[in-house]
C-alpha cells in the first residue's frame, strides 16, 4: 500500500489522547493520559514549543514534538530540537517519516531556525536509518543527563 495524501498540522487539545496512545507505543513508554494533559495546559499556548501530527483521514499515524529555542548568540542563532519523532508502526514503509521531517523542515525554515537537532533512542535503528538519510549526522556519541 502506498500512502499519497497525509495531511500535518499542529495538534489540539481533541489530539492529545491518540498522540499519548501513539508515542507510548513507538517509544515503549507509558506516560498517562493525566500527566500529559497537565503538561499540555502549561505548553499549548508557548508558539516554540509545536506538536506536529500527520493524519491520513481522522487517523493520527505520524507525530513530532518541535521546540524551537531562540538564543542570544549570533552564531547559534535559532534552533530547533525534535523529539518523539515517530510514524505508527502499521504505516511504516510509506515513507511517512520522510514527509513528517519534509513538513517539519518546512515550519523551521519558516520560523527562522538556522539548525535542527534531535536524539533517538538506541533501540530505534530503523529511525536512526532514517534520518541519516535525511542528512542528519552524528555529531558527538555523548548525551548527559542527570535526574533532578
Amino acid at each position: 500500500m502506498e500512502v499519497t495524501k497525509v495531511d500535518f498540522r499542529p495538534a489540539t487539545d481533541v489530539d492529545l489522547e491518540d498522540i499519548i496512545k501513539l508515542t507510548n507505543l513507538c517509544f515503549e513508554e507509558d506516560t498517562p493520559l493525566e500527566y500529559a494533559q497537565v503538561v499540555w495546559d502549561e505548553c499549548k499556548s508557548d508558539n516554540n514549543q509545536i506538536y506536529l501530527n500527520g493524519y491520513i483521514g481522522d487517523e493520527l499515524v505520524a507525530h513530532a514534538k518541535i521546540t524551537i529555542v531562540p538564543t542570544i548568540y549570533k552564531k547559534l542563532g535559532k534552533f530547533a530540537i525534535l523529539n518523539h519523532v515517530c510514524v505508527k508502526p502499521i504505516m511504516r514503509r510509506h515513507h511517512l517519516g520522510t514527509k513528517l521531517l519534509d513538513e517539519i523542515f518546512r515550519i523551521c525554515q519558516d520560523r527562522g531556525v538556522n539548525t535542527v537537532e534531535l536524539w533517538s533512542k538506541n533501540f530505534r535503528t530503523a529511525a536512526h536509518a532514517l534520518y541519516k538519510k535525511y542528512g542528519f549526522e552524528v555529531v558527538d556519541a555523548k548525551f548527559f543527563a542527570k535526574d533532578i
